[in-house]
């Protein structure tokens, strides 16, 4: 296996800097960096922590919905060697989302990070099948880092 995952962070929404209980390259370095070791792939991510405004933006223009999303992955083209692509989150949905959830917002966080990166390695959603692949991967490596289950039954704050 190769040496490692290279994670780039932007900050946009300087609120995220006090919204995960850590420094947010550290956080992303290390959700990403074991997602990265999980699926025994290397190569460099960008992670942009923004806002809805901004996640509305980039979802209006790369898929012509202009809406707030919890977390956008936009994969590398394929002739971009080792640069596997960028992951967008959006601060207010996600913790509006933790908080409905009954969950901390690095926990969510973390687990949407993990989402992304999949996406970026190919992974989907579109059907059951894929859906039920997906989220068991994401299980397996949320566990690995010692989160708890992201689909368990919400839970009550």
């Amino acid at each position: 296996m190769a040496e490692r995952l290279c994670v780039e962070c932007v900050i946009e929404d300087e609120r995220w800097r006090g919204a995960l209980g850590e420094d947010v390259q550290a956080f992303a370095a290390r959700v990403l960096g074991r997602a990265g070791a999980a699926e025994a792939i290397t190569g460099a991510v960008t992670a942009l922590f923004a806002d809805d405004a901004r996640l509305a933006a980039l979802k209006g223009q790369f898929l012509g919905v202009q809406e707030a999303t919890n977390v956008l992955a936009f994969p590398a083209a394929h002739g971009a060697p080792d640069y596997l692509g960028d992951i967008a989150l959006a601060r207010e949905t996600i913790e509006a989302e933790a908080a409905r959830q009954g969950k901390r917002v690095d926990q969510h966080a973390a687990h949407l990070l993990v989402h992304g990166f999949l996406h970026l390695l190919g992974y989907d959603h579109d059907d059951d099948g894929a859906a039920a692949r997906m989220e068991a991967r994401e299980r397996e490596i949320l566990a690995v880092m010692g989160w708890p289950d992201p689909y368990a039954e919400d839970r009550e704050q």
